[in-house]
């Protein structure tokens, strides 16, 4: 009979027909890691409750409402939008806010204080550490903070780069994570889940809010958003009291007027 082409010519060629069009071939994450990380970061029900600060919208995240005895809060990313770092700053907390893109904060307001830069992995005079920027700004200070940090995908090497001391010190941290669906992909979740594994090392995810900007990606029976707003709480602060099934939250709201993304149910339960 017909012979056909040897498996490993015909992967050759497919891969050299991929690459042609511009793409790239990678292996993908054996479904039982995934899982077992999907596990790791379901939210944790604290019994301590949840509060909206920020708008109705974009902008708005979900924390513990547990602030006091916080003097500080560092808000990298600032674009457009102010209402998060507005509301904190209402309850006595001066907010630190970094963004190289924009000249200043989308609204004034004395307890604000604006750096032009990114935060990332090095400084120079475009890019900062987290801890170069905390130290510049309130020394050897040693109590509580609280992070909020939407960069468009720099918060893998910003984490990584970040001190264990430092992140201890952040009770609360809202981190809104990109191309989530490279997690599929082996090479990029060796990457990621170091950096979950890190901020899991004294935190706990107690809430997580699916961006509606961009859907979500499916395969094995796992789905995950492309973009997702985590809510980490140090763990010193709450004794568990089992898994969140609330989903979505009464409080959560779109970030845009695109088709409502609800958490899918692997993440939580």
């Amino acid at each position: 009979g017909r012979r056909g082409l040897h498996p490993e010519l015909f992967r050759d060629q497919l891969v050299r027909s991929v690459r042609a069009l511009g793409f790239d071939v990678v292996r993908r994450t054996p479904t039982s890691e995934l899982q077992d990380l999907i596990d790791s970061l379901k939210p944790v029900d604290t019994g301590v409750a949840l509060a909206r600060f920020g708008p109705s919208g974009d902008g708005g995240y979900l924390v513990p409402d547990d602030l006091v005895g916080i003097d500080y809060c560092f808000s990298p990313g600032v674009s457009m939008e102010s209402g998060f770092e507005a509301d904190i700053a209402a309850r006595g907390v001066t907010v630190f806010l970094a963004d190289y893109s924009v000249e200043a904060p989308a609204e004034p307001h004395p307890s604000f204080e604006f750096d032009r830069r990114f935060v990332g992995c090095l400084s120079n005079d475009v890019f900062m550490t987290l801890d170069d920027w905390k130290t510049d700004k309130v020394g050897g200070h040693e109590g509580d903070l609280i992070l909020q940090m939407d960069i468009e995908g720099a918060e893998y090497e910003t984490i990584l780069a970040t001190s264990p001391a430092l992140l201890a010190q952040f009770r609360i941290m809202v981190i809104e994570f990109h191309d989530l669906q490279g997690l599929f992909n082996r090479p990029f979740f060796g990457l990621i889940s170091r950096v979950f594994e890190k901020l899991l090392q004294t935190h706990s995810v107690v809430h997580i809010h699916p961006n509606n900007c961009c859907g979500s990606v499916e395969s094995n029976g796992l789905e995950i958003p492309r973009v997702a707003e985590f809510t980490f709480y140090r763990n010193d602060r709450f004794e568990p009291q089992g898994f969140r099934a609330d989903f979505p939250h009464p409080l959560d709201r779109d970030n845009t007027n695109r088709t409502t993304l609800v958490l899918p149910d692997c993440w939580y339960g």
